[in-house]
């Protein structure tokens, strides 16, 4: 098995959007103000009549900051602003769709703790900009590409405000399941991160019916995704076990992601996920060339349940950006993250946790099978993660010891198992994951690699 190549480094964009320390280049107001001037004049050459763009953000403190450079840089080339205020990711791309924008932009570092904050854009179709139009606002941006526009008078863009944002996302979400769909008599504890969700998120599911426990709904700016959160299960499972709960639910900072908690307090993660809504919509008839789209870190039990019922996986990189480019290229309508991203392209554009979330409960509802029967539809081969801090990046190829440290261990494995090194897209860390039948085997292995990718990019 060969291990993932990373993608030449670039300046400003990640695999998610801008992200770092807040206040910090690249995520500071100089920064965010040249962004929002190389978007409003990307638009304004690409996207002729189109003259708004959405911005939303999550609940951390240097959000109003960058919010307002951000809003600032794009009234400032002559377009107008539209501020959400606190809402999920998905739902400014729901926005930007909805409401005729030239592009959306979310000032957020999603899971990352509070002192992170970032920068990320849709296309007016609600879909995330790809890689050669974030390649050619990072241009205009780190380059001076970009001639600006200082338009004046009535030219000059305003800033105005969305107070039914919320509302609106709320409803677009409730209309990707059947609307005569009721919670009632479910138990369903969420942990909404102290994020975007934090009242939306409860909401939703009490007008279905269902009774909702809650932590993490209580933003102060500082407890985004501190020990909580689709990263940091821990709480929620003992809330679920606490209050006999049917479900767990678990959303992110910006709640595009969603992980489970099942009724015995097990954690069931973004493939279980896939697998369970594959075969639902197996099932139904409604998965389109019976094809999954996940990335390279998603389990091989995914694969083997998929294959089981005439379904097939077909990965690509990490980042639900790339599922969803691979989906949009076949008309595929189902894909995902092991992490938690799942995006329902019949639905919505992009990773959106609420829906991901009454997908699920619906399940539960149409099937009357708790969480933990219904998640045996994928059976899961052991996977160890190792997160090596580095001092640099570089190609696997030129690494020697490395290169060889895996390749011999990919030989022991054989099918029966996987090894990926890659790049992280937004933190100096190099990911390895070994997967395999023997829970001890592959953690020796693991830390094997581990060691080797030490002794190359470290000092």
């Amino acid at each position: 098995m060969s291990p993932a190549e990373s993608k030449p480094a670039r300046a400003l964009f990640g695999t998610d959007g801008v992200r770092g320390l807040a206040n910090v280049e690249p995520v500071t107001v100089e920064t965010a103000l040249r962004l929002g001037r190389a978007v409003a004049d990307v638009c304004r050459t690409t996207l002729v009549g189109r003259t708004r763009v959405v911005i939303g953000k999550d609940t951390r403190w240097s959000g109003d900051m960058l919010e307002s450079a951000l809003a600032a840089g794009i009234c400032a080339s002559g377009l107008d602003a539209l501020l959400t205020g606190p809402i999920p990711t998905p739902a400014v791309a729901f926005l930007t769709r909805s409401l005729g924008a030239c592009a959306g932009a979310v000032v957020s570092a999603s899971h990352n703790p509070f002192q992170d904050n970032g920068i990320k854009f849709f296309a007016a179709s609600g879909f995330k900009l790809p890689d050669a139009l974030e390649e050619e606002i990072e241009r205009r941006v780190v380059a001076g590409g970009s001639t600006p526009v200082h338009p004046t008078g009535d030219d000059v863009g305003k800033i105005f405000r969305l107070p039914d944002a919320a509302e609106r996302y709320g409803e677009f979400v409730k209309r990707s399941v059947p609307a005569d769909l009721s919670l009632s008599g479910l138990t369903i504890a969420v942990d909404c991160a102290h994020g975007a969700a934090y009242e939306l998120g409860p909401a939703l599911l009490r007008d279905l019916g269902a009774r909702v426990v809650t932590i993490g709904t209580s933003p102060d700016g500082r407890n985004i995704n501190e020990q909580c959160g689709a990263t940091h299960p821990a709480r929620l499972q003992a809330l679920v076990t606490a209050t006999q709960a049917q479900l767990g639910i678990a959303w992110d900072g910006d709640a595009d992601r969603a992980i489970f908690i099942d009724e015995t307090g097990a954690v069931v993660d973004g493939d279980h996920v896939l697998a369970m809504i594959a075969d639902d919509m197996l099932r139904r008839g409604t998965l389109r060339h019976a094809t999954v789209v996940a990335t390279v870190m998603s389990n091989l039990g995914l694969e083997q349940a998929l294959r089981e019922r005439g379904a097939r996986l077909v990965r690509v990189n990490v980042g639900d950006r790339y599922v969803v480019e691979e989906m949009r290229r076949h008309n595929y309508n189902l894909g995902g993250e092991q992490s938690g991203h799942v995006v329902l392209l019949d639905h919505t554009t992009t990773g959106d946790g609420l829906i991901t979330a009454l997908a699920i409960v619906r399940l539960l509802v149409d099937r009357q099978r708790p969480l933990s029967e219904l998640k045996r539809v994928m059976p899961q081969f052991p996977q160890v993660l190792v997160n090596v801090p580095v001092a640099r990046r570089a190609e696997l190829a030129s690494l020697p010891r490395v290169r060889q440290t895996i390749d011999r261990i990919a030989g022991t494995l054989g099918e029966r198992g996987r090894v990926l090194v890659r790049f992280s897209g937004t933190e100096p860390l190099a990911r390895v994951m070994v997967e395999g039948e023997s829970l001890i085997q592959i953690q020796g292995m693991a830390e094997e690699i581990a060691a080797a990718v030490r002794s190359e990019l470290t000092p």
